[in-house]
């Protein structure tokens, strides 16, 4: 791909909150976004048995005790397969590449460790598609990171709305993580460009409580929260407190603030759903004080901008408006899925998947895999 053409790119995303695998189709040089295409959602992303056994792996890599499991690992590969062949058949142009970020099951950096299950490798033989994977590593081992990987593509974004004025892309999943863009920035890798940081939990600890009280997999629109009464400072903690304090760039394990959960034990479920979304909307507004200048708009993505008591308790606590990136014409179930496609075009063309402030990485750093059937 040594031209500049724009070409269709797949990208395929499942998140640590496991919800579902997307699949989304873009056109793309790397550099621009030049058409948003067609995307699918497996949804729920596992059977029961597979995501019992991928909590579990998450859990053994978190005390220690994680290592590779193959067979887990395909099962992953097959339904992210099943997905790409799906989406691909509803398409006439051809595919150039996809862009496979497999299952996350263990981020820690600081440790120069990022796990992803999933073989690229299985998926370019499978689907007769090169594949961009591994996108994490090269970025760990430079020290930076890893994450968050989306805001190059939230800075093509932003240029494609026309944004004249610092924006950011809230990305609300098992993790929280914002991007703040400057649009007039000449490139994403440009000093001041960009700056982008986990925030704190995002849905991981909300999910958390209300399968383990109910069964169910999440406060579906926010209706135990909008029954209950928060006790935010129920969740003070030096250690929730330093991150917050910590200046960016940083990232967090999607278990790293699971802890926290033990402190609404004794709290009735409406109540501690309310404590808990008040406590990821707060540690969003913690991020204020180290971005640059204040975002004009703060567009929200992911599953947590379907919480309306998340989103009214973040537009009171940001002091912008707060909108669903629908408002802006865009998929906020896709966004990360078409980050990938993105990405997958850059790594074919040598070009900077992340920089200094976006992941803390020495300087602006190409990464991922490529397999070819």
């Amino acid at each position: 791909m040594a031209d500049a053409a724009p070409v269709w790119a797949l990208g395929l995303m499942c998140g640590t909150s496991m919800d579902g695998v997307d699949a989304a189709l873009l056109e793309t040089d790397g550099e621009r976004v030049t058409g948003l295409g067609p995307s699918l959602a497996l949804e729920p992303a596992y059977d029961g048995p597979t995501r019992t056994r991928l909590a579990d792996c998450m859990s053994a890599w978190a005390d220690g005790t994680g290592g590779r499991d193959t067979a887990l690992g395909r099962a992953v590969d097959r339904i992210h397969a099943a997905a790409a062949i799906g989406l691909m058949a509803r398409h006439d142009a051809p595919v150039a590449a996809l862009g496979y970020h497999g299952q996350t099951v263990f981020h820690a950096p600081e440790r120069g460790l990022t796990v992803q299950l999933g073989d690229g490798a299985w998926l370019a033989e499978t689907t007769g598609v090169p594949v961009v994977w591994d996108f994490r590593a090269a970025d760990v081992a430079a020290g930076g990171e890893g994450a968050p990987l989306a805001p190059f593509y939230h800075w093509a974004l932003a240029r494609r709305l026309g944004a004249a004025a610092p924006i950011a892309f809230l990305n609300i999943g098992g993790v929280a993580n914002v991007t703040w863009i400057d649009p007039r920035a000449e490139a994403p890798e440009a000093g001041g460009a960009l700056l982008a940081f986990d925030t704190g939990p995002g849905n991981a600890l909300i999910d958390d409580l209300v399968r383990a009280r109910t069964g169910m997999p999440c406060d579906r629109d926010g209706a135990l929260a909008a029954r209950g009464r928060a006790q935010p400072g129920r969740l003070a903690s030096n250690a929730a407190s330093a991150f917050l304090a910590r200046r960016p760039p940083k990232s967090l394990d999607r278990n790293a603030f699971a802890a926290l959960g033990a402190r609404v034990a004794e709290l009735g479920l409406e109540d501690a759903a309310a404590t808990l979304t008040a406590f990821t909307a707060d540690c969003v507004a913690a991020a204020l004080p180290h971005l640059p200048e204040p975002p004009a708009r703060w567009l929200v993505c992911g599953g947590g901008r379907r919480n309306p008591v998340l989103m009214a308790r973040l537009a009171d606590r940001l002091g912008a408006p707060v909108e669903p990136v629908e408002a802006a014409g865009l998929d906020g179930d896709m966004l990360e899925a078409q980050a990938f496609a993105f990405l997958a075009v850059r790594a074919l063309r040598g070009l900077p998947l992340s920089a200094p402030g976006t992941t803390g990485c020495p300087s602006p750093l190409t990464g991922g895999r490529i397999s070819r059937p």
